[in-house]
């Protein structure tokens, strides 16, 4: 039997075995406060917010780190339950300093929300609080440590799924500081995640900083364009201008996270190098115009062009990163002049195999599975920088067992040991892959196309 029953607040509970009590609670809906728990983390049951009465439990138990069991009787609104979580948050406000007005986090603040359930009007503690001084950590996140609580989200994140271990616990009891190593920079490829997994306002966003309070502004959904994960955001706008931006959860591609160019680049659209008003080319000159104009001028180049050489003559290169609607309505325009000339590979050279490949990139699976493969080979892919997103995933699955091979032209850093690797011309990377493609279809029992044996 893989499940359990259990009651919780009076209400029966089925979860599965191994599960704690907090996942049983989310999934059944009833809410247990919580400061270091999240889903994707690793348990450290170090902030005590979740602390509930089990019957039979000589004290109140952290719902994050104990496990469901059949028959266990759960209060989470008891009298000693809500004394425990009362206490705890006592304590996390002895030394948080009382600047929600000034702090970025105000309004969307986990320890504001709960101080309002769980905390006091009048505090008990009259002694000197603690003090932690900042540390300029790089141009992307701005710290306020004398806020934090020390819940650890930041330096579990990067030692699991980012990859690279940029926070760390220093000291012990009331002298702990979560700070960088050797005062170094946070400059990994995902460090912008430890903004939104920060429940209090020691981790901000530094381009966003003051900039605007949450209340003001309007979210907006969108897909990141950088690259062919389609990561979900959503766009936080006010007056018409972009913000900032944040994950939208979607666990079937990013899962709640983003990558750095996705989450901070929204400042290129505000900049002074981006046109605001279309311009023409006249005598070779650009000259700025109305809308009208333009778009006459434009209509005047096509037919001038299709006149002289032809429809078949005339082609249209689309930005990678456009939108399918763009795409769709360029396409549209370009066979209504007579031509199917259109591409957004703007740089690159050599066409000859369009035939064989596919009309787009695909993995020939759901992202979500990448965590799930025994065995991946790479070829030509520098996926931490190029795919964060996906390579996320892989470090996932090698935490997990599985056994990543590469063969590339450029030895490039990965943040997972890398089972076999193979850094060599481009050239011998053919020869390497024919030599890959006979090793599998001699393991399958077929044959090896004649194409690939002369390479071999």
């Amino acid at each position: 039997m893989d499940t359990v029953t259990l009651e919780v607040d009076g209400k029966k509970v089925t979860a599965r075995k191994g599960e704690m009590i907090i996942q049983a609670t989310d999934a059944a809906g009833i809410y247990v406060p919580r400061f270091c728990y999240h889903k994707q983390l690793s348990v450290a049951a170090n902030c005590r917010m979740c602390l509930v009465e089990v019957e039979k439990a000589p004290k109140p138990l952290p719902a994050c780190a104990t496990p469901v069991a059949e028959g266990m009787v759960v209060r989470t609104r008891s009298p000693l339950a809500r004394e425990a979580q009362k206490g705890v948050m006592e304590f996390l406000l002895i030394n948080h300093p009382l600047d929600c007005p000034i702090c970025d986090q105000g309004g969307e603040c986990k320890l504001q929300d709960l101080a309002v359930g769980y905390g006091k009007d009048v505090s008990r503690y009259h002694e000197a609080k603690r003090i932690v001084k900042d540390k300029d950590i790089g141009p992307l996140i701005a710290t306020e440590m004398t806020r934090c609580i020390h819940c650890t989200r930041c330096v579990r994140f990067g030692k699991e799924l980012g990859g690279v271990m940029e926070f760390g616990g220093l000291g012990r009891g009331e002298h702990m500081e979560i700070r960088t190593f050797l005062d170094r920079s946070v400059d990994s490829e995902l460090s912008g995640n430890v903004i939104d997994l920060c429940p209090v306002g020691a981790l901000t966003s530094k381009p966003f900083r003051y900039t605007a309070r949450p209340w003001e502004l309007m979210s907006r959904p969108s897909v990141s364009p950088h690259d062919c994960v389609g990561a979900n955001l959503d766009v936080h706008v006010r007056r018409g201008e972009a913000m900032r931006v944040v994950p939208r959860e979607n666990e079937a591609v990013n899962e709640c996270w983003l990558s750095d160019r996705d989450r901070f680049s929204y400042e290129a659209l505000n900049t002074d190098a981006r046109l605001t008003r279309p311009m023409i080319r006249r005598n070779g000159r650009w000259e700025e115009t109305d809308w009208q104009t333009a778009m006459e001028f434009t209509a005047a180049g096509l037919r001038k062009a299709v006149s002289a050489h032809g429809a078949g003559q005339v082609g249209a290169l689309a930005a990678p990163t456009a939108t399918v609607e763009e795409f769709y309505l360029l396409g549209k325009l370009m066979r209504a002049l007579g031509s199917s000339n259109v591409d957004h590979r703007l740089r690159q050279m050599d066409f000859s195999d369009d035939e064989a490949m596919p009309p787009f990139p695909y993995l020939g699976q759901e992202i979500a599975n990448l965590e799930r493969l025994g065995g991946v080979l790479l070829v030509g892919s520098n996926l931490r920088k190029e795919q964060p997103l996906l390579n996320l995933r892989l470090r996932k699955a090698v935490r997990k067992g599985a056994h990543v091979a590469v063969i590339n032209p450029v030895d490039y850093e990965f943040n997972y040991p890398i089972a076999h690797s193979l850094v060599t011309d481009l050239m011998a990377m053919e020869r390497a892959l024919a030599g890959v493609a006979r090793a599998l279809a001699a393991r399958k029992g077929v044959a090896v196309p004649g194409e690939l044996s002369a390479l071999i």
